[in-house]
């Protein structure tokens, strides 16, 4: 994991909240706890609630109790509250390691103890464990399990929307107006069926879709654009898919229309030019082409940005969130078997917004498609 001239890793945290944690172990542990690594092996430290199923299912190669540490802390010091900056110290002393490399969110009260306790803590550069950004076949296999959940919940919302009742404007779904939330609760109960947790789920019309991650309340309308944006986090490996497609409900006007033609060939043009070696600022920039040509302007009003004014896409995995980005301000060269979204889309309030949002594996190539769901926007 660590190179000769980088500190091992050290973290002090959970698998719920640490992609680091779960990609470290290979294994969810809900509570906070002890991982490093000295040498080729990886150590990790428990409770005895942990112990046995860590043991038996993580890639740690010594798994140990905490509570035999806490005791040892507590005869060490007896006149301070042993913790996990005690812990970490007596098992970096066993193992004759003094520095180790830490992320950015390491605790801070945790990292000011083990420096008065004399360990030498490096702060990482950047990520912690850059090698998370090459996706293995197992790591895009579970990518793309997570984007058949994301499909299951898109295709959720689109079998409400299409058994929806038109009466003007409104939408009428089992005899009620339908919903944001009716909507999102359909969407997160097929994603929970699939396998998934959908947290966060975006289903938002009219002008609240105009606010990317406005998640969408009251009311959906017939005629209006409706971004579904659904990114569910698998349970049995943690891994996200993340999709997004925007529907209309009704009869688009031909504004619309245009609207999400050049999202579409937007996103096109960006799938074009993704491939290992290529700046992410290139990708982006493809999108921006496509835009200015169909006229479509980006600026900043009192009420907010209006056009195309987030990146074309992120890296996904066990973050939601991760390297590499494709936007406008970052050079970043995109690297072989690297997983991106790549999600333009355009925001105007009083006519809409539309993303549309797909994953890929970065190849030397034609990038590898990791999600999969249909374009048929218009449910007349």
């Amino acid at each position: 994991m660590a190179s000769p001239k980088t500190p091992p890793p050290l973290l002090y945290a959970d698998s719920e909240n640490s992609a680091d944690a779960l990609y470290f172990g290979r294994v969810g542990v809900p509570d906070a706890f002890v991982a490093l690594q000295s040498g080729k092996k990886k150590y990790a430290v428990v409770s005895a609630l942990e112990f046995g199923r860590v043991k038996r299912t993580s890639a740690f190669d010594v798994v140990l109790p905490l509570e035999a540490y806490v005791k040892k802390a507590r005869a060490t010091w007896p006149q301070r509250k042993a913790g996990p900056a005690e812990v970490i110290y007596l098992l970096a002393r066993e193992l004759k390691q003094s520095r180790f490399t830490v992320p950015e969110d390491f605790p801070a009260g945790v990292y000011e103890q083990l420096y008065e306790l004399g360990l030498d803590l490096v702060i990482a550069d950047g990520p912690l464990f850059p090698g998370r950004e090459n996706k293995t076949p197992a790591e895009a296999a579970a990518i793309r399990e997570g984007n058949r959940c994301s499909a299951a919940g898109i295709a959720a919302a689109e079998r409400v929307l299409r058994e929806s009742k038109i009466k003007g404007h409104r939408l009428i779904y089992q005899g009620r107006p339908l919903t944001s939330e009716r909507l999102k609760f359909a969407i997160e109960l097929a994603c929970l069926e699939a396998g998934g947790a959908s947290l966060n789920t975006i289903a938002a019309g009219g002008d609240q879709a105009c606010d990317p991650h406005d998640r969408g309340t009251g009311p959906l309308r017939a005629h209006e654009l409706i971004i579904v944006d659904v990114f569910p986090r698998i349970a049995a490996t943690g891994f996200h898919g993340d999709m997004t497609r925007t529907f209309l409900r009704g009869r688009a006007s031909d504004a619309q229309r245009a609207l999400v033609a050049a999202v579409r060939a937007a996103q096109l043009a960006a799938l074009h030019a993704v491939r290992a070696g290529v700046n992410g600022r290139t990708v982006h920039g493809k999108v921006v082409e496509v835009f200015t040509a169909r006229g479509y302007e980006t600026k900043q009003t009192p009420r907010g940005s209006v056009g195309f004014f987030h990146g074309t896409g992120h890296g996904l995995g066990l973050d939601i969130h991760e390297p590499p980005r494709m936007n406008g301000t970052l050079d970043r060269l995109l690297k072989k078997n690297s997983v991106v979204t790549v999600e333009p889309g355009l925001y105007y309030p009083g006519l809409g917004g539309c993303r549309i949002e797909d994953v890929v594996q970065v190849t030397s190539g034609k990038p590898t498609m990791l999600s999969r769901y249909h374009y048929n926007w218009e449910l007349r």
